[in-house]
């Protein structure tokens, strides 16, 4: 067996056996065993770091990657633990079960799904925020789902579709902005040509969701005995004032204001907690107790306990277990080199534009997944492909399309991506429940795959510009030497 030193990349094939064995070992722990995720991870990432010692890579390299994968994602576990105790204290306040009280009475079963979307949508598009959107109009639509009796899985596709296409499709979002900035790509043409996938997925989504609601349309919701129960139940429980709304206004005005998400997050807390002492009787101890522990209600409707006993610091402190174990299972195949090796790959066997685009494609998809953060896979893999578009004749935007769509697209389908594990645990439904009830995130990914294997809807550049730019590289080139 060759050795390699710590600064050194593995030979190809310990990359790719690293690759196939934690892989492998993924599928056997998640199908087979059924064991929890963060178990699988964690089991996986010590083989990991036990097979990249055995190849030669030093562990204080190896240490140095999960130091520096979990470091990168300590924003993202601060977010989560405000998103717990802001929905803790929005319960305790009012605002959520307003919010749903006002919203069952207004919206009909059979058009729930389709308003839910469009409501996400036009939040996360003006606000440039899914994480944003998640956890407020979009915990205000489960609820709101719940007691129309939507299925929780159905109600959690609508959400998910109308957040992420507003993501993937604003200026205001970093998911355009990192990928038009690591593609050198200009933002509204890049946004544009992301339509051609995401575009027709979210439309065919939409009338999904149309008919599928006409299965609720028998009847109506004010008939039901659990939709007159929960009304009832809130009515009794908490003090329905209008201005229980204000955290809401607070929250949306400082993210479009594009204020920084935890501060925002905090702000939205604090008005909460007041109104939630003020309006609905709630002491300061009880408070910073729905705070850490989650919302805790205990009236004659078991149904309405369930929808409503939710939030809490406690509440999150399993999505980032998750995190941190898909850390320690990603860095030491980043550290490996694992990324470059295939990118070799690529370069080897992409004959033509279509394997190309195809394969860097897959690549990312694969990159993604074992990372778990499109903030990792997007300047990665971005930088590392970005010039072989030109050399293709492609322009550089359909890579930025395919990386929206294999990034922004999937990450609320991985349950360890940091994404995925987040929209679970706001939402309260595993990924995999509400695969099949939002089309858009893997219907964009087919019509991706679609175009790079057969060239239709992928921007080419002119034959002067392809030579523009080979002069332009060999040009660089001689400078360096």
């Amino acid at each position: 067996m060759s050795q390699t030193n710590s600064s050194s990349r593995l030979a190809p094939w310990q990359a790719m056996t690293m690759l196939a064995v934690g892989i492998a070992i993924i599928f056997f722990g998640l199908m087979a065993l059924k064991v929890n995720a963060r178990i699988v991870l964690a089991v996986d990432g010590a083989i990991m770091c036990l097979m990249a010692c055995a190849f030669g890579i030093s562990y204080d390299s190896v240490q140095k990657g999960i130091k520096d994968t979990i470091a990168s994602m300590l924003v993202a576990m601060l977010i989560l633990l405000s998103v717990g105790i802001l929905i803790g204290s929005w319960m305790a306040s009012g605002t959520i079960p307003v919010m749903v009280y006002y919203g069952m009475q207004v919206i009909t079963p059979a058009l729930f799904l389709p308003v839910a979307c469009i409501l996400c949508t036009l939040m996360s598009t003006l606000a440039g925020t899914s994480w944003g959107t998640l956890a407020t109009v979009g915990v205000a639509c489960m609820g709101v789902g719940e007691g129309l009796g939507i299925p929780v899985e159905a109600a959690a596709g609508a959400v998910c579709v109308g957040a992420f296409f507003g993501d993937k499709i604003s200026p205001l979002s970093d998911s355009p902005v990192i990928t038009a900035t690591v593609t050198d790509t200009p933002l509204m043409e890049g946004i544009k040509h992301a339509l051609i996938s995401t575009g027709p997925a979210y439309l065919i989504s939409l009338v999904f969701f149309f008919a599928y609601g006409l299965e609720f349309s028998g009847g109506s919701a004010a008939e039901s005995a659990t939709y007159v129960e929960i009304l009832r139940t809130i009515e009794k429980s908490f003090n329905l004032n209008p201005i229980s709304l204000l955290p809401v206004f607070v929250v949306i005005g400082l993210i479009a204001w594009k204020k920084p998400t935890i501060p925002t997050f905090v702000a939205g807390i604090a008005v909460a907690a007041f109104l939630g002492m003020f309006l609905q009787d709630v002491s300061l101890k009880n408070m910073m107790n729905y705070m850490y522990s989650g919302f805790s209600i205990h009236t004659d409707s078991a149904f309405v306990d369930k929808m409503l006993n939710r939030g809490g610091f406690t509440s999150m402190l399993s999505t980032i277990g998750l995190l941190m174990t898909a850390a320690i299972f990603g860095a030491p195949l980043r550290t490996a080199g694992v990324a470059d090796v295939l990118l070799d790959y690529v370069r080897k066997f992409a004959r033509n534009s279509r394997i190309m685009a195809f394969c860097v494609m897959c690549l990312h998809t694969l990159f993604f997944m074992i990372t778990g953060a499109y903030y990792v896979s997007y300047p990665v893999v971005g930088s590392m492909t970005k010039d072989m578009f030109p050399k293709y004749g492609l322009q550089r935007k359909n890579l930025m399309r395919m990386m929206l769509d294999t990034g922004t697209g999937l990450a609320p389908l991985v349950p360890w991506s940091t994404t995925g594990s987040y929209t679970a645990s706001t939402l309260g439904v595993a990924n995999i429940a509400f695969f099949a009830f939002a089309p858009m995130l893997w219907l964009s990914i087919i019509l991706s795959a679609v175009y790079a294997l057969t060239g239709i809807g992928m921007a080419k550049l002119e034959e002067q510009a392809v030579e523009e730019e080979e002069g332009s590289r060999f040009n660089g080139q001689l400078a360096k030497e």
